[in-house]
């Protein structure tokens, strides 16, 4: 039996319009909002970085150069800041993207759905098993030093060596914004999908297992989503290359231990934004002490 290849590559389709967050996202990635000092896009970088992923391949479109201008060396900022002996300040900036971290962009050229955006990585991903975030999900480990959620994952899929999907039990009237998978149990943490359905109305839910912003997924899926015809709207859903890839390898439900914001929703957005000011190490005391203080 051939070693598990690691996963050291991760893809981040970001070519979305984030017309939820209109007007903000007029003239601004949606990936680019911060919560509270750091854009989501960074959070999910740092994530998969924590899991040992060194190539990050973000699948941009249009009005998307702020993301490439996060990740790139800002020298004229960097040399202002060292001049000025704000050495606190220039180690944040440099961290943005470590010395050992390479950054690949390739264009999504039209809006062609989540499978779309994923093939158009294939030629920097080869035949790698890869990760794929998605930076409207945000996903922190278990409170207390919980490992972030894609190096559980990680740590699963060099045991396991098949596809996983980040998956969470949602609440019955919520089904139909998630893709739904229903399958056995196959170990600590993990279900083998049987089936998956993409939006389900409530009462054709398979389950109220539904899968979150995190993938892991052998090479295989580029064929899949190759063959895959267009769905609603026009668009090419990964949903629908996964349900082609369990007919023929086996794919995962992983159970993450750890918590999921929505940032792709106003309401998700604020929640994250509270409750990671809450635990920020320079200011949540003091936000703590103010919304004490509010006459709510």
């Amino acid at each position: 039996m051939s070693p598990i290849p690691p996963v050291r590559i991760a893809v981040f389709p970001v070519a979305g319009l984030g017309t939820r967050f209109l007007p903000a996202t007029k003239a601004s990635p949606k990936e680019m909002l911060p919560i509270v000092d750091k854009p989501l896009i960074q959070y999910a970088g740092e994530e998969a970085y924590a899991a040992g992923v060194r190539h990050m391949v973000f699948v941009t479109g249009r009005s998307k150069r702020a993301i490439e201008d996060h990740f790139d060396t800002a020298y004229e900022l960097e040399n202002e800041l060292q001049a000025a002996g704000k050495s606190d300040m220039l180690a944040v900036v440099r961290a943005v993207q470590p010395a050992d971290m390479d950054c690949s962009y390739v264009r999504q050229p039209r809006s062609l759905g989540l499978g779309h955006a994923v093939l158009c990585a294939a030629p920097i991903v080869g035949e790698r098993p890869f990760a794929v975030l998605l930076a409207d999900d945000l996903m922190v480990g278990s409170p207390g030093g919980g490992a972030p959620v894609l190096a559980q994952m990680t740590a699963s899929f060099a045991q396991h060596g098949h596809s996983l999907l980040a998956v969470q039990e949602v609440p019955a009237d919520q089904v139909s914004r998630y893709g739904i998978v229903a399958g056995a149990p196959a170990g600590e943490r993990l279900i083998a999908i049987e089936r998956i359905v993409e939006k389900p109305a409530p009462q054709d839910a398979p389950s109220r297992i539904g899968v979150a912003g995190r993938y892991i997924l052998t090479p295989r899926i580029f064929e899949e989503i190759r063959q895959q015809p267009p769905g609603a709207g026009g668009e090419i859903q990964l949903t629908d290359a996964i349900a082609r890839l369990i007919k023929k390898e086996r794919v995962g439900a992983y159970q993450y231990q750890g918590k999921r914001y929505d940032c792709g929703s106003k309401e998700g957005f604020l929640q994250a934004t509270v409750e990671l000011a809450l635990q920020h190490p320079q200011m949540g005391a003091a936000f703590r002490a103010y919304l004490k203080a509010l006459a709510l």
